[in-house]
């Protein structure tokens, strides 16, 4: 894959018919702007899809698994092999993301991008295995770049197939112990702020072991020197292999036409990876909620994005990412569904 190409084959959304759904949402029974940000959301699906009255989409939930090298450093409250029985959780259907899809009305698709086990040919599972888990960053690159381009790669077809099955709305989720140490050294080389300031405690490790994880966090900044400036380096370098998926479905998404809700803390660094080959992706991003971690919010304003909902989460899945679904589908059916002042008959406000 190209990567110059794919980055230049994605196009910032037309804003021409943003006046068009507003006049429209204008004209309903209600006060203008009174529901808010339904609204705004109503209005970005218009312009997005470049439809005046789009469908409610039809919706999935990609949640990419992959371990990482650096768990070995004492970063994370749990084990390793947590990642593998948890992929089997969700193929089960037992985990938080299942139950959330399920509410939303989203199918939730589960990719073996980067687990450190062998699933075999395991019903359910989306098997696009790129590396047994990555390197310790602490020590060197996470990733070959080739490593890279392929985690990219396979978040970009999936884009693509899934768009071709009639999917409209699509939002990133992730599972892979250690995963908030990478997405923390990402926020950290790409906005410029310090490690002590966008680290948190992830999966609740106690103080001492977060002191632990910003010194190893520190060292693989050190030891990798990732440029800040080129996406796919800092990905390859103390990145993971879910979060290049993820990169990859948000340009593959861009480039389809089709908006994509971002989850929590990791699913945004995937995101922000995105952003920095090509910053047009914003334009098809929802962030789906204010996630607890403190490099969170750093992510969120680099890239001019505005969350949804601050319900304290910090699970990630795409948890937060099937709750916001719901509240776009909101403001999409508000703007399909609602009578205008003339159909209902009733009086609009006196000049």
């Amino acid at each position: 894959m190209n990567i110059k190409e794919l980055i230049g084959n994605i196009q910032p959304v037309r804003t021409e018919l943003y006046d068009v759904a507003q006049q429209r949402l204008d004209n309903l029974t209600k006060p203008p702007g009174s529901l808010g940000r339904l609204e705004e959301f109503a209005i970005r699906l218009v312009a997005i899809y470049e439809t005046e009255m789009p469908e409610i989409p039809k919706k999935v939930v990609f949640t990419f698994a992959g371990d990482h090298g650096v768990a070995e450093e004492g970063v994370s409250a749990f084990p390793q092999e947590v990642t593998p029985q948890m992929v089997l959780n969700f193929i089960k259907g037992g985990a938080a993301i299942n139950v959330l899809a399920r509410h939303a009305g989203a199918d939730v698709i589960v990719v073996d991008i980067g687990v450190n086990f062998d699933f075999g040919d395991l019903k359910g599972l989306v098997n696009k295995k790129v590396v047994f888990g990555t390197r310790n960053i602490a020590k060197g690159p996470a990733m070959t770049r080739d490593e890279a381009i392929r985690c990219i790669e396979v978040g970009r077809d999936l884009a693509h197939e899934y768009a071709d099955k009639g999917y409209r709305l699509f939002a990133t989720g992730e599972m892979g112990i250690a995963n908030t140490t990478p997405s923390s050294a990402i926020v950290s080389v790409i906005t410029g702020k310090s490690v002590s300031e966008v680290t948190g405690k992830g999966t609740g490790i106690g103080d001492n072991a977060l002191k632990n994880k910003v010194r190893v966090i520190e060292k693989a900044i050190s030891v990798n020197r990732p440029d800040p400036r080129d996406g796919l380096d800092v990905l390859a370098k103390v990145g993971g292999s879910e979060i290049g998926g993820m990169a990859g479905l948000c340009l593959g998404a861009a480039e389809k036409g089709i908006p994509v809700v971002i989850d929590g803390f990791i699913s945004t660094a995937g995101a922000l990876i995105a952003y920095t080959l090509n910053p047009d992706v914003a334009d098809y991003f929802f962030a789906a909620h204010h996630s607890v971690e403190p490099g969170h919010k750093a992510m969120i304003e680099h890239m001019g994005l505005r969350p949804i909902l601050d319900l304290e989460l910090r699970l990630g899945e795409g948890t937060g990412a099937a709750l916001a679904m719901m509240m776009i589908d909101a403001g999409l059916k508000v703007y399909l569904e609602m009578a205008t002042f003339g159909e209902a008959g009733v009086s609009d406000k006196r000049e």
